[in-house]
This record gives C-alpha cells, sequence and structure tokens, in this order.
C-alpha cells in the first residue's frame, strides 16, 4: 500500500475520529455541569490531568519504538521488528506497575487537598481507580500492539477502535446524566468503554500479524532513546495537564470547571486539526529513513505552507466565535460565570502559537531527533512553571494562560531554526515568511474581535455566523497566500486534485 493510500486511510479514520471526539468533549461535560454541577466537572477534569502526568511513567517507550520500527517495517525485517517488540513489552510491564502504585498514592491523597462536599473519600478514590483504568489496561496489554500499528501507518485502526469506545461511553453519561444517577456509579460503568476499545485492537493485531512472537530476545538498544523520548512527552503533558493542576491549587474546582469549557472547544479545535497530520509523522519517517531529501523537503514546503493556511482559518474564525459558543453551551447554568471574553482571547490565541510549530515538531518525531531537542523541550515546559506559578496566585487563570503563551513563543523560534538546519536543510526564512503571515492576517481577526460582539439566540443562528465569518477568511486567506507563495500554492492544488 502507498504512502498517499495510507495518508487517506489514516486522515478519514482520524476525521470521523476527531468528529467523535468532539461530540464527546462537547456532550459529556454539558450533561454532567447539568445533571451533577460544575464542582464535579471540575472535579473530573482535575482528577483526568492528574492521571495523565502518571502516563510519563512510560518513560518515552512509545515514541522510542515507533521510530525503531520505521527501517524494519520498511526492509520486512521480521525477527527485528519481534526483537524491538519484545523490548517494549518488557518496558511496558514494568512502567506499569509504577503507574498502578501512582494511582493508588492520588486515591489516599487526592481528598486531603481538595475537599468535595457531595462525595466521601472512599467514593472519590473509587473514582480515581476508574480513570486511571484505561492508562492501565494500555500499559499491561495493548501499548506494544499501538506502537506496531502506528510504525506501520495503520493508526487508522487505533481510530476505529477509539470511536467505538467513544460512542459508548457518551450513550453511558447521557443515560446516567439524564436519570441522575450516582456519579461513582457512571464512572464504574465507563469501564466497559475502554474494554471495548482493546478488545478491537487485540483482535486485529492478532489476526494481522501473524508473525508477532513477543518471547524472543529483545533487543533493548532499539529503545535506548526512550529517555529523550521523554522529554517531549513531558513537553506535551505540561501543556495539558500543569494548567488544570496549577488550577486546582490555586484556584477553585469552579475555576477549574471554567478552565475546562474554554479548553474543550480549543481541545475541539486541535482535535479537528489533527485531521490533518495523522499519521504524517510515520510517512515523513518512512521519507528520511529511505534518505529521500528532495521528497522531503518538497513535501514539507507544502505540508507547512497548507497547514499554515488551515491554522489561520481556525483560529481567526474561533476568535469570533467561542464567546457566543460558550453563552450557548452554558445557558441555565449559574452557579459560576463562564462569558470571559478576554480569557477567551487569550485561549484562542495560544491555540494559535501552540499550533504554529506543529509542521516542524511532526519532523521531531519522524527524524527521531528526541536526543538532540531534549533541552529545548525541557525549557518549554519550564516556563510554564516559571511564568504560571507565580502568577496564578494573583492572576488565576489569566496567570496560566500567559505562562503557556510563554512557553509555546519561545519553542514555535526554537522550531524555527532547528528544523532548518538540521532536517530539511531550507532557509528559515520561508517558514518565518508564513509565520508573520499568519499572525497578521490573525490580528485583522483580532481587531474586528475587539469592536463587533456576535449575539446568537440559537445554535442553528451560531451555525449562520460561522459559515460566513468562515467562508470570508478563508477567502482572505487564500488570497494572501497566493500573493506570498503562488508556486507552493498550486501545487497543493494538483497535489489535492489527485488525492480527489
Amino acid at each position: 500500500m502507498s504512502r498517499t493510500k495510507f495518508f487517506i486511510n489514516n486522515s478519514m479514520a482520524m476525521a470521523l475520529q476527531q468528529i467523535v471526539n468532539v461530540a464527546v468533549a462537547f456532550i459529556i461535560p454539558r450533561f454532567l455541569i447539568t445533571a451533577y454541577g460544575s464542582e464535579i466537572n471540575g472535579l473530573i477534569v482535575s482528577l483526568t490531568q492528574f492521571i495523565s502526568y502518571f502516563i510519563l511513567v512510560e518513560a518515552g517507550i512509545s515514541g522510542a519504538s515507533i521510530y525503531s520500527l520505521y527501517k524494519p517495517l520498511a526492509d520486512k525485517n521480521i525477527s527485528s521488528i519481534n526483537s524491538i517488540l519484545s523490548a517494549s513489552r518488557k518496558f511496558y510491564l514494568k512502567s506499569g506497575y509504577i503507574f498502578l502504585i501512582l494511582i493508588t498514592i492520588l486515591a489516599l491523597s487526592y481528598p486531603l487537598f481538595v475537599n468535595v462536599l457531595s462525595l466521601s473519600n472512599f467514593q472519590i478514590a473509587i473514582i480515581v481507580f476508574c480513570i486511571g483504568t484505561a492508562g492501565t489496561m494500555d500499559f499491561f496489554t495493548l501499548s506494544k500492539y499501538r506502537v506496531l500499528l502506528t510504525a506501520d501507518q495503520k493508526s487508522y485502526v487505533i481510530s476505529v477502535a477509539t470511536i467505538v469506545s467513544s460512542i459508548i461511553k457518551i450513550i453511558l453519561v447521557i443515560i446516567f446524566a439524564l436519570y441522575k444517577l450516582d456519579i461513582v456509579w457512571l464512572q464504574i460503568f465507563l469501564v466497559l468503554s475502554v474494554f471495548s476499545r482493546s478488545i478491537i485492537l487485540l483482535i486485529y493485531t492478532k489476526s494481522h500479524y501473524s508473525y508477532l512472537n513477543f518471547t524472543v530476545k529483545p533487543d533493548y538498544d532499539a529503545v535506548k532513546d526512550r529517555w529523550n523520548v521523554l522529554y517531549l512527552q513531558l513537553l506535551g503533558s505540561s501543556q495539558v495537564a500543569t494548567p488544570i493542576v496549577i488550577a486546582t491549587i490555586f484556584t477553585s474546582l469552579y475555576q477549574v470547571s471554567v478552565y475546562s469549557i474554554y479548553n474543550m472547544i480549543i481541545g475541539g479545535i486541535g482535535g479537528i486539526l489533527g485531521i490533518f497530520i495523522s499519521g504524517l509523522a510515520a510517512s515523513f519517517g518512512d521519507v528520511i529513513a529511505k534518505n529521500e531529501i528532495k521528497t522531503l523537503q518538497k513535501s514539507h514546503q507544502e505540508f507547512e505552507l497548507f497547514y499554515y493556511m488551515i491554522i489561520t482559518i481556525v483560529y481567526s474564525a474561533a476568535l469570533l466565535l467561542v464567546i457566543p459558543f460558550v453563552q450557548l453551551y452554558t445557558k441555565g447554568v449559574n452557579d459560576v460565570n463562564y462569558i470571559i471574553p478576554t480569557l477567551s482571547f487569550l485561549f484562542v490565541f495560544n491555540g494559535l502559537l501552540y499550533n504554529i510549530k506543529t509542521p516542524q515538531g511532526m519532523l521531531v518525531i519522524a527524524a527521531g531527533m528526541y536526543k538532540q531537542t531534549k533541552w529545548q523541550s525541557t525549557i518549554q515546559a519550564l516556563l510554564i512553571l516559571l511564568i504560571a506559578l507565580p502568577l496564578a496566585p494573583f492572576f488565576g487563570l489569566y496567570g496560566i494562560l500567559i505562562g503557556l503563551i510563554c512557553s509555546n513563543i519561545y519553542r514555535d523560534i526554537d522550531l524555527l531554526f532547528f528544523i532548518p538546519k538540521y532536517v530539511t536543510k531550507l532557509s528559515y526564512k520561508f517558514t518565518l515568511k508564513r509565520i508573520l503571515l499568519v499572525l497578521f492576517n490573525f490580528s485583522i481577526a483580532a481587531v474586528v474581535f475587539l469592536f463587533i460582539e456576535i449575539q446568537c439566540a440559537s445554535f442553528t443562528d451560531w451555525i449562520i455566523y460561522a459559515t460566513l465569518i468562515t467562508s470570508v477568511i478563508t477567502i482572505w486567506v487564500l488570497l494572501t497566500n497566493i500573493l506570498i507563495d503562488k508556486k507552493n500554492i498550486i501545487n497543493i492544488y494538483l497535489r489535492i486534485k489527485k488525492l480527489i
């Protein structure tokens, strides 16, 4: 199967998965807030982010294993594939035991720091273990299979399993919320969705990779780069989990709920954008492994331009549409104020900055350059802590977002120079020109945001506004990019035409 075919399959599956993910992200918090209140929603969000930190005990096994599998998969070297997966399995088992210990510690200690009036300490402990079930299942059974499928450009299989799991989750939450059944029992039943995903992945890998043998002598050298991969995972975790943890400590569960609603929207946007990069790391990894430098340069130039056009359109439109959406989404919820325009702007701007580095960050993964970028990743993670921690007690959620924005600016600048020098061998000026155009077009939307307030009486009104605003922005972005980079615009058009 060609790279293009893999890309189409992965993109279609990821598109469907992101649609379901967005549904999960928007439906579940709404039902939790209305049925159980903002405090319970804040509790679930807080615990989820705390547990996401514990996933770091994986210590980069996944990223290092995926990169190590690119070449043996390309060469169809079954012996090497099994040796790498055998090593991954052993490391995952060790990490799984550590993960369980951390989950137990959290279950015992969390109630000492956060008081939830409607739940006992024992009930909170049960919720912790239920939320941690997904991670436990991954470590002990599925992670080694997911590594193989991702490296083999078959992430669409993972998407299908995730879709089934998410649909079951939505159904359970709706039923429990409508009948206002006990929140603890809801978390217990949600474990069923985790098992469904596990069963699907297990059946597929057993039937399509009959040569797998995890008992062969493990190739530990192939996964030796895992500690360097950990730095990138720390970065990703700091972007997602650190703000919630800091908000839990220095604000309240009500403010955590406010943060989670805006983060849900920006996360949904990020999930949709993920459609455009699904499986690309593996595809570019294949190109890099075969040292096809001309193909790499041409493909990355086109992808970078295309992706920057997309994020300009999406985040410029989001800047104008987030507040009216939140007004409709939280209608009837009065226990805390969710309508905060300044917070909305910071969230959208941070989302834009985070995604500016996506084309470059994807190549870091594809090239396996974890060791070469570990200090930069560490600095970014530390910037969040060094800025957000002192600001949060005085400025609350604003201080946390300022920390995120500063860390993303640093990483954008760092990768702007790193990738052209060590991977693509192109001039950084190509990327810089595109980034400046992204910021210019976004600033126009920011000016409109300051002077125009959009009011929607219903979601139908919101959809009409969203369609009109996005259409206008798309035309403008397309025109400005044609003026700056007409050649690559034509190449992108021809590539899309070929795919269709």
